[in-house]
């Protein structure tokens, strides 16, 4: 027995921000929006799609951002992913170094915490 990998990682939102949520994972950090199957469609909520990655939003009445629970995404410029975040107005947070990669946060438009790693040559 054996776990084979990580199908997706889901975050919450709150209800009816679609739009933002478009917005920042779409525009922003450029990932395919991909329609949810129909018998999950009407709960809301948005599933986006980049290279080998899944990330689905879903929708909580009680909505609450995770400050620490995230999803580490992994990048090839993450001075140009910093720069292209905090003009937008997402500012980026260094944390302790992590041998082998460069990394900071950064929240999405619900207060998500993003975590973005370069891996160093």
């Amino acid at each position: 027995m054996r776990i084979l990998g990580l199908d997706h990682i889901q975050l919450a939102m709150p209800p009816g921000e679609e739009a933002r949520a478009r917005a920042f994972y779409a525009g922003l950090l450029g990932l395919t929006e991909v329609g949810k199957p129909p018998q999950l469609a009407d709960r809301g909520g948005c599933w986006f799609e980049g290279e080998g990655l899944r990330l689905h939003l879903g929708v909580e009445a009680e909505f609450r951002p995770a400050r620490k629970a995230h999803p580490a995404l992994l990048v090839d410029d993450l001075a140009g992913w910093v720069r292209r975040l905090e003009a937008a107005g997402h500012p980026a947070r260094e944390d302790r170094p992590l041998e082998g990669f460069r990394r900071c946060y950064v929240d999405d438009p619900f207060g998500n915490r993003i975590e973005l790693m370069q891996p160093l040559a």
